[in-house]
């Protein structure tokens, strides 16, 4: 059973749309703010996101999410604005519509964004070394001289994704559609600002080296594939 979050701040709204969802097969619950909603999405495998909030703006809760975090997401708007849904859709979710939609609209956009964004199984991706640099994705585990580093779900994508092409520059284009899913170009702050956590979590800004007007790259070139379990 899938679990989807409502996040609504009328009472009456969410508890008709989670009543719906739960009619439809799907565990639903809600929280009335953004701020309950970036403490809970975690447990959800899709976020019902309306865009009015009573505490944060719904553009900026997209943004949060997406910055940390692959959950689906359809975002809504009471408003027929076209220019709400681009910037909902830029920042980061996967559907965003006009609140018009009828019982069975809910429960067909939400299974078509859960089958778009689901992963097909691939092959274990290799555990990568650079010098003291110990980056492994079965555990999504980074240590540092044997020391943990505690990172964020995006940072370890980011730093893994560099790790993996460490004798070339990876674009700021590249970095915004393999780690976030998007091609927004105003994302590059997000990037930098992932950057700039890395560096001050592995103490030293020589691990990620700027390619200005380019990219990225990492600073250690020599990468040693872990050898295959027995």
């Amino acid at each position: 059973m899938r679990n989807v979050l409502v996040v609504e701040r009328e009472a009456s709204s969410a508890e008709s749309l989670v009543r719906d969802l739960r009619r439809q097969g799907y565990a639903a619950r809600s929280v009335d703010s953004g701020a309950r909603a970036l403490r809970t999405y975690r447990e959800a495998d899709l976020v019902l996101l309306s865009l009015e909030l009573p505490d944060v703006d719904g553009i900026e809760v997209c943004r949060n999410l997406r910055a940390e975090s692959d959950v689906a997401l359809i975002a809504y708007t009471r408003r027929d604005d076209e220019l709400e849904r681009v910037l909902a859709l830029k920042a980061g979710a996967d559907d965003c519509v006009a609140r018009t939609w009828g019982f069975r609209e809910i429960g067909a956009r939400v299974e078509a964004v859960l089958r778009r964004v689901r992963r097909p199984h691939s092959a274990t991706p290799e555990a990568i070394s650079l010098d003291h640099l110990h980056i492994d994705p079965r555990a999504r585990e980074v240590r540092l001289r044997g020391r943990l580093v505690d990172v964020t779900s995006k940072e370890f994508e980011l730093l893994y994704l560099l790790a993996s092409q460490s004798e070339t520059v990876v674009s700021r284009k590249e970095l915004m559609a393999k780690v976030w899913g998007s091609d927004w170009a105003a994302g590059s702050r997000t990037i930098d600002t992932h950057v700039s956590t890395l560096r001050a979590k592995l103490g030293c800004s020589r691990w990620i080296i700027t390619v200005r007007g380019v990219g990225y790259r990492m600073g250690h070139s020599v990468r040693v594939p872990e050898a295959s379990a027995g």
